[in-house]
Parts: C-alpha cells; structure tokens; sequence
C-alpha cells in the first residue's frame, strides 16, 4: 500500500521513473542517488530491519553525517511512522492501487 502510494506521489512530483525503480535494488545502483539519500536510505533499511536488533552504528554515524541534529530527528520520525503505517496497513489487509496522489494533504 505504502511503496504504490510513495511511488504515485513522486512520480506526480517529478521524480524519474528510473530512480524509482532502482530504489529496490539501490546497493547495486547507488550511483542513481546522492551521498545523502544513501544515507537515508541505508538508515531506512536498518531501522526497517532491525537485523542485528539495532542500528549499527556506522549506519547512524554516516546519515549523521549528512543531516544535521534536527533532520536526523524528522528523518527517524518519518520512518518510524512509515513503518507503523505499513504494518496497520498490512494488519488491515488493504488493498494497494487505490491511492490518488495529493488526496491526503
């Protein structure tokens, strides 16, 4: 529900159909994206995954490196909250396909 929704508003805002799609294999396509995003990303997959049963430091110290205090704080909200999302979304059984960008805000 979430990624069809995500992709539909950032598609409406413009964003390339090619990092998009490159998104679900960004290891191997990180040059589609900044230092930056890497960073949010790899801080999204740890926080996401929580392989280890936390975030390794490197990952934290490395989007620490790219967003100051106050973003990094914004950044950990979003993904928290977005992962909440999806897991009362799947919980709900929600079907994905039916979201029109722009119709939350």
């Amino acid at each position: 529900f979430c990624l069809d929704m995500h992709t539909k508003d950032a598609l409406a805002m413009g964003e390339s159909v090619e990092r998009i799609v490159q998104l679900s294999a960004w290891e191997e396509s990180k040059h589609y994206y900044t230092a930056k995003e890497i960073a949010a990303i790899e801080l999204t997959e740890a926080i996401t995954v929580l392989t280890d049963g936390f975030v390794p430091d490197k990952v934290y110290a490395q989007a620490a490196e790219h967003f100051d205090e106050n973003e990094l704080a914004h950044l950990i909200g979003a993904i928290t909250v977005i992962n909440a999302w999806n897991r009362l979304s799947v919980a709900a059984r929600n079907v994905p396909g039916h979201y029109v960008p722009g119709s939350l805000g």
